[in-house]
């Protein structure tokens, strides 16, 4: 809510009542840290870990007032180098005179400057929190607060029961089985509180112990966190059933995000419904506060504070989590070794890439490749239960060994439009069915697949059932499906299984991969000042001698893959319009991005790179190495996409951006791009048609969703934008431009329609400056 300052008298935080934009989310650092990473070879302190010594913000050290250290590198295996502050002499910048010790926080001052503040921003809280209880307390069957035992949870569970009459809420703490000692420690300490206060503790735990998931799913990584479902909100989900009776039970879940911890979480909203569960209200009472906020509020009213935050770690959650890394993976393993050592033995065990090579899966698991898989492709973990083909106009799909009956999981989908035929065989059955109604019946024969991805894999994880709020699913001796009334909510779920989704391997790769290597440049990615002489000069720019043999092929291949020269080598239309708009104008690069998309460097960039996540270089070469491409390929990908966010794709569309210490590149990132032009929207969805076997009419849902196998891009992927933003845009094109599109979002009817133009009659629309 509000900014600060650091105070050099107390050592701690000063609120301020200006309020704040953007928080660096500093955190107390104590004796334990410090030793750990090795400051007690620079600085005196006495070892005690009661009272912090100073803060930190991300890998900066900050003491009264005073940045004195900073963190470079460091991972599971390595210990983050430190690097001393130093003045403009390049003397250091010592915390204390030598020979001084560090003085701990005075907390009491602290506390006490910022006390009229905290009031303030303590009863605004409260306020809201009664006001959304009163607002839903007739309506709702259960309020509830999801309790992790971190910090965030813990001032909220505070600020609830100050908020709440007694029992009138639930708390209820997910335990993952995978949770730091500290963890359980202050959760058994917080129930005990809770006990006191008569206020309702539970916990919830999912049937698969994490040894067994792990081993069934494979690694949780950044984008297949079949974890949290599995672990997390399905028993949760479980056990409010439980306590209301009720299947169908709705229910406010006060929830602990806020939005200074990520990019993600600052769009977020107070209060929401079926964002975080289907069917139930979410209210982020803290969502406005800041790092600062949550520890003087914790030291002012003495809540317990998890050991995981003492020994360095900035969050407390899972242990060895694939959304952690870098100098976050040492400390947490430095916290906890032996717990683990117990994850990443899962990881090593389950990996079938490099079991011959014990160095490479060292690197592997220290620079963060094993939390960047997108599939099953490198487990030893058995996952061919499930293949199709299409062969003379017929889909077929071949099961073996599947986990459930078919019969049980097609109940949700009703009656079928088409027919299909099924074919016994010695260990499975094979499925056939015309493959044209794929066109015809888009989301028909998706639900169908899915059917036997969940016919094939299900190990009755409970998602399905959760999804389910009529009650109609059960996995006693094995699935049974009955009373169903077809909302096919049990679908809608990754590739309609989690397992099939965390094992699946490609069918056959995506023909954007076909056109040619990743390395589409091969060393050579354009640079700026050749793009600019390209256009100011035109088709004169190949008459001079400036680039050698292999940049000139390069070169033409990016701009040929941009749209701006045809096969020839001449300049195409898309270049006229760059004289009229300027060849750096932001809408000019929406369209040759539109174009590159189908580039098969720049599509694996725009499909592996999340929008605002940091890569670290070691991170993004193995990733690209678990698609197959060597070392030395994968080092010239990561430099060329420098040289890509150099170029206005960088500078004007905000495509990406690098940090580099002037040697060598230490991280990559992709941003949502600014687009203010929908013609650059109307573009890239005439493209995207195109490349889906010319479709002209789809639905918003289909455009976002990513398990559809296609060939199209679609504009969200591309730009990074948001389901609200290409809502906004749509509905804007159809009233400007009705001869090209039609989009209608009306009575929960979404429905998309491309005239019969062709994207290069949308250039056309460029002329209109």
């Amino acid at each position: 809510m509000y900014s600060y300052t650091y105070d050099e008298y107390t050592g701690g935080i000063v609120l301020n009542s200006s309020p704040t934009i953007f928080s660096k989310e500093p955190r107390p650092v104590y004796a334990y840290e410090l030793n750990m990473l090795g400051f007690d070879a620079y600085w005196e302190y006495d070892n005690q870990n009661d009272i912090p010594y100073m803060w930190a913000e991300a890998n900066q050290y900050i003491y009264r007032g005073k940045i004195v250290a900073r963190l470079k590198g460091g991972n599971i295996n390595q210990k983050p180098e430190i690097i001393l502050a130093t003045d403009e002499n390049d003397n250091v910048i010592y915390p204390e005179q030598p020979g001084h010790k560090l003085k701990p926080i005075d907390i009491d001052t602290m506390i006490s400057k910022n006390h009229k503040l905290l009031q303030i921003i303590e009863t605004s809280t409260v306020k809201k929190i009664v006001s959304v209880y009163e607002k839903y307390r007739e309506k709702l069957d259960i309020f509830h607060v999801a309790f992790s035992g971190g910090k965030d949870s813990a001032v909220l569970l505070d600020l609830v029961k100050k908020s709440l009459p007694k029992k009138s809420f639930v708390v209820i703490f997910g335990d993952t089985g995978m949770e730091c000692p500290d963890t359980y420690a202050v959760v058994e300490k917080t129930k005990r509180i809770c006990e006191r206060d008569e206020v309702p503790f539970y916990v919830s735990k999912s049937h698969f112990k994490p040894d067994e998931s792990w081993k069934i799913f494979g690694p949780p990584a950044r984008v297949l966190r079949w974890c949290c479902s599995v672990h997390k909100s399905t028993p949760q989900t479980l056990k409010l059933r439980e306590i209301t009776g009720k299947n169908d039970y709705i229910g406010m879940d006060f929830v602990g995000v806020r939005k200074h911890e990520s990019v993600a979480r600052s769009e977020y909203e107070y209060e929401n419904f079926s964002k975080k569960q289907k069917g139930q209200y979410s209210f982020n009472a803290i969502l406005d506060w800041t790092s600062a906020e949550i520890w003087l509020y914790i030291y002012e009213h003495k809540l317990p504070i998890n050991g995981a935050y003492i020994k360095g770690n900035s969050r407390a959650g899972c242990l060895f989590c694939p959304m952690s890394g870098g100098k976050s993976d040492y400390v947490q393993y430095h916290s906890y070794p032996t717990e683990t050592d117990k994850y990443i033995g899962f990881v090593k065990e389950l990996n079938g890439r490099y079991q011959d090579d014990p160095k490479a899966l060292e690197t592997y698991i220290s620079n963060g490749g094993w939390n960047a898989r997108k599939n099953g492709r490198d487990l030893n973990i058995e996952n061919k239960k499930y293949i199709e083909k299409v062969t003379s106009n017929k889909l077929i799909i071949s099961i073996t060994d599947p986990n459930s009956n078919w019969k049980e999981w097609i109940k949700p989908l009703g009656v079928l439009p088409f027919d299909f035929d099924i074919k016994e065989k010695q260990n499975g059955y094979d499925v056939y069915v015309d493959s044209n109604l794929q066109k015809k019946y888009p989301t028909e024969i998706k639900r169908f697949k899915q059917l036997f991805h969940k016919s094939a894999y299900c190990v009755g994880c409970k998602v399905c059932e959760t999804n389910c709020r009529q009650g109609a699913i059960s996995f006693v001796n094995g699935i049974n499906i009955d009373k169903c009334i077809h909302c096919q909510q049990c679908y809608e779920i990754d590739d309609g299984c989690l397992l099939y989704h965390s094992l699946r391997t490609s069918n056959g790769g995506n023909t954007r991969m076909k056109n040619g290597s990743i390395n589409s440049f091969a060393s050579h990615a354009p640079k700026n000042d050749w793009i600019r002489d390209f256009f100011e000069q035109g088709n004169d720019f190949w008459e001079l001698p400036t680039l050698g043999p292999n940049q000139i092929n390069m070169f033409k291949r990016f701009l040929r893959d941009s749209g701006l020269i045809d096969e020839k080598g001449g300049t195409t239309y898309l270049y006229d319009i760059s004289k009229i708009i300027g060849w750096e104008n932001s809408s000019l690069w929406g369209v040759i991005l539109a174009n590159l998309a189908y580039n098969p460097q720049i599509n694996w960039y725009i499909e592996n790179f999340d929008i605002g996540m940091y890569y670290s270089r070691e991170n993004a070469v193995e990733l690209l190495m678990s698609f197959d491409v060597s070392k030395t390929d994968s080092g010239a990908i990561v430099g060329a996409y420098k040289r890509f966010c150099e170029t206005p794709l960088g500078y004007s569309l905000n495509f990406g951006s690098v940090i580099d210490n002037g040697r060598q590149i230490e991280s990559l990132c992709r941003t949502k791009c600014i687009i203010n032009d929908a013609r650059v929207v109307l573009y890239s969805l005439f493209r995207f048609a195109e490349e889906c076997n010319n479709y002209r009419e789809f639905t918003l849902s289909w455009l976002f969703n990513e398990d559809v196998d296609r060939n199209g891009v679609s504009p969200n992927k591309i730009y990074g934008l948001d389901r609200e933003e290409i809502k906004s845009f749509l509905l804007g094109l159809t009233s400007k431009y009705p001869d090209f599109i039609n989009a209608t979002f009306t009575n929960d009817l979404e429905k998309i329609s491309l005239s019969e133009k062709k994207s290069s009659d949308v250039l056309k629309l460029f002329e209109e400056v």
